[in-house]
């Protein structure tokens, strides 16, 4: 129990750190906001636009809800990397872990300010489509929390996957951070549904979890059917990515502090 508690008063104050990082710059917030309100601003007029011609893509306000949902993974992914990034251009890695910090205990605290900025992003943007364009993605009641908490727990998978390469190979591979999520952006059918792909997208479609996430949207907006298969098929990919990402982390933690990488982390 001791050192349970010993563990969470280290996540907490690694926590708290970010937190006053983050309130300290009112840069960092507006720019937080800014990115995912501006997406569903163009993405909301596109959509008015092709309305007259393309109902089935607008309908229901398909488009503005699933760019919304769909920079929850952008901001979850970003945000949890730019603060691990943050450690790594100041030189600050190697002083974090002269202190009892545990390498688990550093991905707890990135997931948790990831999750705060990820919420500063995102709440503005679904409240502004509101009395932009009559679309609110909040009427969609727990199937959204659904989504939401899915698409956030892929940008944390594909965040260990980046950091374990940060942590063995340095900031030569930073530009990994942003490739990253438009990798996968063409096979999760964000904008289409999956039969739209060619066959061989497809087999690799049914491998990420994000996919099922949107055709469940597209079930949910279009058909007004909750789709629960879809989600059980997103949270066990998911908690498998997840699984094996922090694994991957862990263990490129342990080559780094064996070569002696983390004092040499910086620009």
């Amino acid at each position: 129990m001791v050192i349970h508690r010993f563990c969470l008063s280290r996540i907490f104050a690694l926590f708290i750190r970010y937190y006053f990082l983050l309130r300290s710059s009112w840069p960092r917030i507006i720019e937080i906001a800014y990115w995912p309100t501006m997406q569903m601003v163009v993405w909301g007029f596109v959509s008015q636009h092709f309305a007259p011609s393309s109902p089935e893509l607008t309908a229901g306000g398909l488009l503005v809800s699933v760019v919304l949902v769909w920079d929850t993974l952008f901001r979850s992914h970003i945000s949890y990397t730019l603060s691990f990034l943050e450690e790594m251009w100041s030189r600050n890695l190697g002083n974090l872990f002269v202190s009892p910090l545990r390498p688990w205990e550093l991905v707890m605290a990135l997931a948790s300010i990831s999750f705060l900025r990820t919420l500063i992003g995102m709440i503005p943007a679904a409240l502004l489509a509101v009395p932009f364009f009559g679309v609110s993605v909040f009427e969609m009641g727990f199937p959204l929390l659904a989504f939401f908490s899915n698409l956030i727990i892929t940008g944390w998978a594909m965040s260990q996957f980046v950091t374990a390469i940060l942590i063995r190979y340095g900031l030569g591979a930073e530009s990994l951070t942003w490739v990253l999520p438009f990798l996968i952006a063409p096979f999760s059918c964000i904008y289409y549904p999956l039969s739209t792909l060619p066959e061989w997208m497809q087999e690799v479609s049914v491998l990420i979890p994000t996919t099922y996430v949107f055709e469940g949207m597209r079930s949910l907006l279009l058909e007004e059917v909750w789709r629960q298969d879809l989600l059980y098929a997103a949270v066990g990919l998911n908690l498998v990515y997840l699984t094996i990402g922090v694994g991957t982390f862990l263990f490129s933690f342990r080559l780094a502090r064996q070569h002696g990488l983390l004092l040499q982390c910086g620009e």
